[in-house]
């Protein structure tokens, strides 16, 4: 058993340290965040379910290593002016550019166009354009992504090469030259969006596994920015199987995505 005289230093020593551990804490918790960031899909998520929550898992992690906020709208209710005004990238995870109400489509258009403070990420259903489920199609949407409208699909999925054009732009920084995806859609549009937007990658329709006749007929962009919108912005075609966060090149591309539109470096 310890004596009074051994004890005394022990505890002082003891409680300090704990002390010291627990302001260290607290300082940590309440670090400032870099920046906020919304994003959108939809509930329960459909068939993109399972991609959505692997997503959340993910942006979880990434959120915490980058130390910004990340909140989830399900509809397009809570979009205004004032509430778009609060984040610094908005994250189109798995929300078409239909079923917007009138006050969202005109906060979300000055958002883009007038690029105050904020910052744009869209993957895979931000371009099913067109109309859908009782929907008119939404004009300047199909502008914003390159004047396209969708035009069909592979149901049954292909594996495929992504080949790289804009080595030089900071959302591909660290990509290899070409990599494979494994399981996509591959959308086609009725024109390719190419003279409208900045072209960062396409995908290479001959090494469609199974071959398919669904085809945009040799150029066929699948990652791509609209230079002419003030706010930063990138569209990112992939975006519908979780195993995506299993593929190094698609982690990679949307982290850089994510800091880049929110215009701050990476970690």
């Amino acid at each position: 058993m310890l004596s009074c005289k051994l004890r005394q230093p022990f505890f002082f020593i003891c409680f300090f340290s704990l002390l010291i551990g627990f302001n260290s804490s607290v300082a940590g918790q309440h670090e400032k965040p870099r920046f906020r960031v919304v994003a959108i899909a939809e509930k329960d998520g459909g068939v993109h379910a399972p991609f959505v929550a692997e997503a959340k898992k993910w942006l979880a992690q990434l959120a915490q290593e980058g130390n910004f906020t990340i909140d989830y709208i399900e509809n397009t209710q809570p979009i205004n002016d004032a509430f778009l005004a609060k984040y610094q990238l908005f994250l189109q995870l798995n929300y078409p550019p239909y079923m917007w109400t009138d006050t969202a489509k005109e906060s979300f258009q000055k958002y883009i166009t007038e690029g105050k403070g904020g910052g744009w990420v869209g993957l895979h259903h931000a371009s099913l354009l067109g109309e859908f489920d009782g929907y008119a199609m939404w004009p300047w949407f199909s502008e914003f992504m390159g004047g396209i409208r969708y035009k069909n699909y592979i149901p049954g999925f292909a594996r495929a090469t992504v080949h790289v054009e804009a080595n030089n732009h900071p959302c591909m920084k660290g990509l290899p030259a070409t990599f494979e995806i494994e399981k996509e859609e591959w959308y086609t549009y009725n024109k390719n969006p190419r003279p409208n937007v900045k072209v960062l990658a396409t995908v290479d329709e001959s090494t469609y596994t199974p071959d398919s006749t669904i085809k945009m007929g040799g150029d066929h962009p699948v990652i791509w920015s609209n230079e002419r919108m003030k706010a930063r912005n990138i569209y990112i075609f992939m975006g519908h199987h979780p195993d995506l966060f299993k593929n190094d090149a698609f982690v990679k591309l949307l982290r850089n995505a994510i800091f880049w539109g929110a215009s701050q470096e990476k970690p």
